[in-house]
This record gives C-alpha cells, sequence and structure tokens, in this order.
C-alpha cells in the first residue's frame, strides 16, 4: 500500500519545483533576489536528482527545487532521499506523464521491507500530482511492493504451501476463481514434472491456479517460475550459489502481481495464472542425475543436472497453458546464470517467437524505463537439448548459450502459433540505488502490463 503519497496539503506543506537543467535559468529569473543569491551559493545547476533546499527568515525550509532529467522516474526517487521528512507539493504544473513518473518514482523510493524489523526511516511525503493517473499509479506501485515482499520473504515463511496461500489472497481479492493442486494428486492429475522436482521436499509441490475475467474475451496466459528455494538438488549448489535461492520463485511472484494489475485495472481479458511452487530439495526420493521425467505434453525429459529444475516444472506449466491456444502467453523465471553473465542483473534477457510481440514489450519497456533486451532464439542450437536417450535433456554439455537453450527448451512445450515471450531475469537488486532497494524486485513489470494494456485495451 503507498504511503508517503497523500490527498491535501497542510499549513506545513513546502512547495516542491522540478527543473529540468535547461530550464533553470529561465527560472532563476523569474524569482526573487534571495533565492537567485541562496541557488549560486550552493552552486545548484539541476543536475537529474539532484535537490536544492531553500530556507525561509524561520531556519526552516521554505521551497525545494529538483532537478529532472529526460527519464524522470529515477531522478524524482533519488530526490526522495535527499529531502526531509516533511509534506511537499509541486509548485509546477506537470503533464500526465511525467506527473505519473514524479508519483511512481516518489512511491517506489519509499518502499522497505519491514516484515522482521521495523524501519526508522522518516521519509518526506509528496501530495499527489493533479494530473497523474492515480489509480494507475497505485496499483503499479502495489504490484512492484508485491513482487519485493514475496521475494524477500525467506523459504522458512515463504514455501509452497504460503506462496499459495498468498495466490489464494490475490484471488479473493479480485473475485477470481482459485485452484490448487499439491503432491500426489499432481501425478493424478498430470503434472509430473513437478512432481519430480518437487517430491523431495517436506513442503509439498503444487500448481497453482487462477481465473480471471470473461470466456470469449482475449486469452491470456501468465506463467511464472515458483521455485521457493532451489539447493540444487543432488547436483548441489555452494553455499554461495545457494545464498540468495529464496528469490529463486521471483517468476512465480512477478506473475501473480501482473496479473493483479490486471484484475484490479479491469482489462477486458479472459485471464489465467499458473504457479508451479516447489523446492529443489536433497533426499532419498529426490530427481537423480540421468533420470528421464515424462512430462504432461509427453515428451521425455533426461535430468542431466537437478540443478536446471526451474525450466523442467515450467514444462508442464507451458504445456498446460498451451493446451487453451490462449491469444498470449508470457513466462517468467529466473532461469539461467547465463542471462545474467550476458546483460547484468538489471537488464532481463526476452525470448520470443513473435517479432511483433517483442518489438512491442522493447518498446514499452523502453517507454516505461523498465527495459528488456531481446535475445534469439537460436535455432540451429536446438540440437544442444537434444538427448542420447530422451527427447530432451534439461542441461546441455559445454554450458554454452545457456539462456538462450533454456528457452529452446522451453519453447518445446509451447503450442503452435500461439504468441509467447519468456522473460528471464534477476528479481534482485544487488546492491541498492534510488528507488531500487537491495533485495526482490520486478524487473519487465510495467513494460508487460503496458504493452497488455495497448493490444488488449481497457
Amino acid at each position: 500500500m503507498v504511503q508517503y503519497l497523500v490527498a491535501a496539503a497542510d499549513s506545513d506543506t513546502v512547495p516542491l519545483t522540478p527543473l529540468a537543467k535547461a530550464d533553470l535559468g529561465r527560472w532563476l529569473k523569474q524569482a526573487p533576489k534571495r533565492i537567485q543569491t541562496w541557488i549560486a551559493g550552493l552552486k545548484f545547476t539541476a543536475d537529474p536528482g539532484s535537490v536544492a533546499l531553500i530556507a525561509g527568515a524561520d531556519g526552516r525550509v521554505e521551497r525545494a527545487v529538483i532537478g529532472v532529467g529526460e527519464e524522470p522516474l529515477w531522478d524524482w526517487a533519488a530526490a526522495v532521499g535527499r529531502l526531509p521528512a516533511r509534506r511537499f507539493r509541486l509548485d509546477a504544473a506537470l503533464d500526465r506523464r511525467h506527473a505519473d513518473r514524479a508519483a511512481l518514482g516518489w512511491a517506489l523510493a519509499t518502499y522497505r521491507f519491514g516484515r522482521y524489523r521495523k524501519s526508522n526511516v522518516a521519509f518526506p511525503t509528496l501530495v499527489w500530482p493533479k494530473s497523474c493517473d492515480r489509480a494507475q499509479v497505485e496499483r503499479t506501485a502495489d504490484a512492484s511492493y508485491l513482487v519485493r515482499d514475496l521475494v524477500n520473504t525467506p523459504a522458512s515463511d515463504m514455501g509452497p504451501e504460503q506462496l499459495a496461500g498468498a495466490a489464494r489472497e490475490l484471488a479473493r481479492r479480485h473475485g477470481a476463481r482459485f485452484r490448487v493442486v499439491v503432491g500426489k494428486d499432481l501425478l493424478k492429475k498430470n503434472y509430473p514434472a513437478i512432481h519430480a522436482v518437487g517430491r523431495a521436499s517436506p513442503n509439498e509441490p503444487r500448481l497453482i491456479d487462477i481465473r480471471w475475467g470473461k470466456k470469449g474475451a482475449p486469452k491470456v496466459t501468465l506463467v511464472g517460475k515458483g521455485v521457493c528455494f532451489d539447493t540444487g538438488g543432488l547436483d548441489l549448489k555452494t553455499a554461495a550459489g545457494m545464498k540468495l535461492m529464496k528469490k529463486d520463485m521471483g517468476g512465480a511472484a512477478q506473475a501473480l502481481a501482473l496479473g493483479g494489475m490486471i484484475m484490479d485495472a479491469g482489462l477486458k481479458l479472459d485471464l489465467r495464472i499458473l504457479v508451479p511452487a516447489v523446492e529443489n530439495s536433497v533426499a532419498g526420493n529426490a530427481m537423480r542425475p540421468l533420470d528421464v521425467v515424462t512430462t504432461r505434453q509427453g515428451l521425455t525429459v533426461e535430468i542431466g543436472n537437478t540443478d536446471a529444475e526451474g525450466r523442467v516444472i515450467l514444462s508442464d506449466a507451458l504445456a498446460d497453458a498451451s493446451s487453451e491456444k490462449p491469444n498470449l502467453m508470457i513466462d517468467f523465471a529466473t532461469l539461467t546464470g547465463a542471462a545474467r553473465v550476458a546483460l547484468g542483473t538489471s537488464l532481463p534477457a526476452l525470448f520470443s517467437n513473435d517479432d511483433s510481440l517483442a518489438a512491442d514489450l522493447v518498446a514499452a519497456g523502453n517507454a516505461e524505463a523498465d527495459p528488456l533486451w531481446r535475445l534469439p532464439l537460436w535455432k540451429p542450437y536446438r540440437r544442444d537439448i537434444e538427448s542420447k536417450v530422451a527427447d530432451l535433456t534439461n542441461s546441455p554439455e559445454g554450458g554454452m548459450a545457456g539462456a538462450i537453450t533454456a528457452a529452446l527448451f522451453l519453447e518445446a512445450f509451447v503450442g503452435k502459433g500461439i504468441p509467447w515471450a519468456h522473460i528471464d531475469f534477476m528479481a534482485w537488486n544487488p546492491s541498492s540505488r534510488p528507488g531500487r532497494p537491495e533485495g526482490g524486485e520486478a524487473q519487465g513489470l510495467r513494460a508487460v502490463y503496458a504493452t497488455i494494456a495497448k493490444r488488449f485495451g481497457r
């Protein structure tokens, strides 16, 4: 819930003026001499994200000025950390886009994860800009908070059962239909790959299934990887490799959050959200290297490495989703370290079987300051995921082009003619930046929502 944006000013509210660097001189010419002298003394040049605090006769802040650049979202977030814990109101008329960026930047910068320790940070408050789309900013901020909260919660409190509980609450809030298939029922309902990966954990594996909207409307299906903790299985990760694996359900968190945005906005869609939720654990019944798993689609998968489990559980979910031939299918997954090696932690890798869809997603990412970078589904590498004893292997020899071969593996379970995108992302900020505190993070969320809203309308 957005806390540091309020509906009205009070008698102690401070005017706040945003200025582009090129506009500073013009603004100063119209300002009182005292303010001109003050700004000159501060050597303030309106660099993006910079702040100038102007004191009144009583020594208290009477006005603030911030510098904003061409993409103001993160400039506003940076300003939050440099302003005192007072109430501010905009002293400038902003267009809709800039007003939305100001409010969203403020909201993202004032997030803190407080489940286990209360934050003593006092943030400044902003009166809602008059021209902004408050409902859209709130649903976007709330969705980002949901991703962050779910990913930041340790696996001791966010296992498959608790993730299903969070999904159930989301469905209840929006009047959606909720179903969950648990444990051995996964075998009865033909989700064998999900069961094979998660069976070694005392926290039983499950498939979370949310449906919302009206049949006959354009069908959009979201799939999210929900590995609530990943030890690597019998191919055990190192301590360093295992440390952040509470975040391996980031794809599930993002699919749920995006679904929440769609439902809150009332987009005219037939929406389905599928989340295979498991823990990849070590036990006597754990999936073994070179085991062969038969998937829901009927394709067999040789387990080259038990630590490449995410694509295995997604195979069942994608096959189920494809059976309904949706108009659009998107999956989110913290799938490969190879994507991070190629693009770093801040830029998600995008794969798609549809050039138009990929172009729309990239364009929306650029417009929303939520970038995606397309990588190819390079067909010649398809041979690398072929197995000598099964239809596919989940872990090709050599480890080259790992993000691409993982995407090609997923594509094998996508029905022909279905526009599909796969987003391989970090779901984590390794260090803090304005509006992006260290910890769980939504990446590509705003880009995908904007694409869906544009394609299917409101």
